[in-house]
């Protein structure tokens, strides 16, 4: 699995949001945007990290940043998962990993003792060029955007 790194362009990409809207990286250009790989909508480590970067939402903008939120859930569970806690931001429908392999976030898992393939969370800081700034490997759920506006 090769993840992007800082320095590396980020592939467009084409997927569509909780709603069906079609969301490429090319809406995002000449912003700063923070893509955030989540395992599973609506599992309590993603919504802590989803409600910690929506209570911290103004000042993530203020400091000019958009937020995409991604997993491989389908659009009616992003959805939910968006109506439910409110999101301010967009949650990208990922069910054939376009995105998630663009950004090599799919690969092996170790849970409670037993290996499987899944989403590894990781957050992407990408430039106005579409150049990774910054990956966040350890993300900290209950302190996400902290991590975020360190930078």
């Amino acid at each position: 699995m090769q993840t992007l790194k800082a320095g590396d362009k980020v592939p467009n990409f084409q997927v569509n949001d909780q709603d069906g809207n079609l969301v490429s990286l090319s809406n995002y250009r000449g912003k700063k945007l923070v893509v955030f790989f989540y395992p599973k909508a609506s599992t309590p480590g993603c919504t802590m990290e989803a409600c910690n970067l929506r209570d911290n939402y103004k000042e993530l903008q203020s400091q000019g940043f958009e937020l995409l939120g991604v997993s491989a859930d389908s659009e009616k569970r992003q959805a939910n998962f968006r109506n439910k806690y409110e999101f301010p931001f967009p949650l990208l429908a990922d069910t054939e990993k376009e995105v998630i392999n663009a950004f090599g976030v799919w690969g092996p898992k170790k849970f409670m003792g037993r290996e499987y393939d899944g989403i590894h969370r990781k957050t992407f800081l990408i430039d106005e060029n579409g150049l990774v700034e910054r990956v966040i490997d350890k993300v900290k759920t209950k302190d996400h955007a902290a991590q975020i506006l360190e930078a």
